[in-house]
Parts: C-alpha cells; sequence; structure tokens
C-alpha cells in the first residue's frame, strides 16, 4: 500500500519543494539571523545583504553567504529587510525592485509611519514600483521576539508561495 503523501511528508520520506526557493535577508539582525537559519532549515537558498563591512564579516564567521551589494536575484527570490531604520534603507531596495523579485517586504510597525517610501520617493523611484513593498510582514500571530518575528515572516511568505491566506482557516 502507498503511503499518503502527507504522511511520506511527516515521515520523511518525501523529496523537498525547495524547487527554486530563494530568500535574501537585507541587514544584518537578530531577525536577519534566524530568518535565514530557519529558511535554510525549510530548504531555501538564502543568502544576507549587509552592506556595513564590519556586520557582513561577522555574518560570513557565522556561516551565512553575504554581499555588501544587492547580488543579482531573480524570480524566485523573496526579499525581507530586517531593519527600517538603515541609511543605506533607499539605496537598498531601489536595487532590489530594480530586479525581477518574487516578492519585497519591509519589517515594522503599521502603526508608524513607512521610512522606505520617503527613502524611495527621494530616489526617484516611481510609485508602482514602490507599491510592490509589503509593510507589514508575515502572518499576524503577535510576535514579538526575533524568533517569533522569523517564524511568522516565513510562515507568511510561505502562504503566499502556496496560494493559501494563512492563519487557521483551511480550504475543503
Amino acid at each position: 500500500m502507498a503511503e499518503d503523501p502527507a504522511c511520506a511528508v511527516a515521515h520523511g520520506s518525501a523529496p523537498g519543494r525547495s524547487e527554486g526557493r530563494a530568500l535574501a535577508a537585507v541587514f544584518a539582525s537578530p531577525v536577519a539571523e534566524r530568518l535565514l537559519r530557519y529558511a535554510q532549515d525549510l530548504e531555501f537558498d538564502c543568502c544576507l545583504v549587509e552592506p556595513d563591512a564590519a556586520r557582513a564579516q561577522q555574518a560570513r564567521a557565522a556561516g551565512y553567504s553575504v554581499f555588501q551589494a544587492v547580488p543579482e536575484l531573480d524570480a524566485n527570490t523573496d526579499v525581507v529587510v530586517t531593519d527600517h531604520h538603515r541609511p543605506e534603507l533607499g539605496e537598498l531596495l531601489r536595487d532590489v525592485l530594480a530586479q525581477d523579485v518574487r516578492w519585497v517586504g519591509v519589517m515594522g510597525n503599521p502603526r508608524h509611519p513607512a521610512p522606505h517610501v520617503a527613502a524611495l520617493r527621494d530616489l526617484g523611484v516611481p510609485e508602482e514600483e514602490i507599491s510592490r513593498v509589503h509593510r507589514p510582514i508575515g502572518l499576524n500571530i503577535g510576535s514579538r521576539t526575533p524568533a517569533e518575528i522569523a517564524i511568522a515572516t516565513l510562515a507568511g511568505l510561505l502562504a503566499d508561495r502556496n496560494g493559501r491566506p494563512g492563519g487557521f482557516e483551511f480550504q475543503a
């Protein structure tokens, strides 16, 4: 008798679903560290974009693939900006938006102004490109810690990739 596909996944006997999944975290932070660690467990190809040389070196020492400028990204790449207070925010987002990435999001509290919008406008980025940036990101689970934020973010990305709403509502 053939094993049910869902059971095969639970027992580790099914192939992974990583075909072409990539995640680029922008800016080294506690959230980025957990995001990259958990995304690797989910079989994403991961990298960190960190323009600060000292922070980039620390991330490399931790074993992450690190770029100091936005690398070439493709339509399978999800980009998550993990710090919206960095002065390089506008330039890095502009460079990400110039590419055909699947999804772009910036962490931040929706009750506060989104600093990336002004930064992108100041650089002359068209409104239709700015509107590609999601904020807030992740599933609304009340995340507070870096680990919780990373889990909520990855769960939201997986739901979006799989055409699901997330949460506890299931389609028959």
